[in-house]
């Protein structure tokens, strides 16, 4: 029987606490793992992946990198920058709607990290991700649920998937006006919700996704 996680673990903010035991036992390079996008009825998923350097300062630096859902618009803005000066390495990929359409959402998701991890310039030894099984990558890896508010390499993460996502459905807003995508970032809101019932769905939905399956044989 799966047990219920205890969120008294969660830290008031995510620090270090598990990169730290892992440089201790002689991992040098480690990269945190998020994605962001898996949810959206529009658009690609997105990952990234972040290797840190092994300073226990980094958290003062770092001090309003958070789960990426616990931040503004404009605080993720404002830290992706930092988190990219402070970082070792780190690469943001997606895996495009046409892929989600064709694997499905979990594969797609993975397709994205493998991609995340070869836009590195060095390889990480060790994996610490957002509770996402990564099988098909021959690194040792570490799934922590709530990860992204409990490691800062997670959390450094997710804020790159976040912010680089939300600018591709900004782009795409252009692309395709009415749909309102620079709003909710192809989320199913309300106001998605309406447009799609007054325009139909456009090239970047997820026709595979439940709300989009209304219209397969239109």
């Amino acid at each position: 029987m799966r047990q219920k996680f205890d969120c008294s673990l969660i830290p008031d903010t995510p620090d270090l606490r598990f990169e730290r035991a892992l440089w201790e036992s002689g991992i040098a390079c480690l990269a945190g793992i998020d994605e962001a996008g898996r949810g959206a009825w529009a658009g690609p998923v997105a990952a990234a992946a972040v290797i840190l350097p092994s300073d226990l300062t980094l958290p003062d630096r770092l001090a309003g990198v958070r789960d990426s859902k616990e931040m503004t618009p404009a605080e993720r803005e404002e830290w992706a920058e930092p988190i990219q000066r402070e970082a070792l390495a780190w690469g943001v990929a997606f895996a495009s709607h046409i892929e989600i359409d064709e694997l499905g959402i979990l594969p797609a998701t993975r397709l994205a990290v493998a991609r995340a991890l070869a836009c590195l310039p060095i390889s990480p030894q060790h994996l610490l991700v957002d509770y996402l099984e990564l099988a098909d990558i021959p690194i040792p890896q570490t799934a922590l649920i709530k990860g992204d508010a409990r490691s800062l390499s997670i959390a450094a993460a997710s804020v790159l998937a976040k912010t680089a996502r939300d600018a591709w459905m900004v782009e795409q807003d252009r692309l395709f006006p009415g749909y309102g995508f620079h709003r909710h970032k192809g989320y199913g809101t309300a106001f998605h919700q309406a447009a799609l019932d007054r325009l139909g769905p456009c090239s970047i939905h997820r026709r595979s996704f439940a709300p989009l399956r209304v219209w397969d044989d239109v």
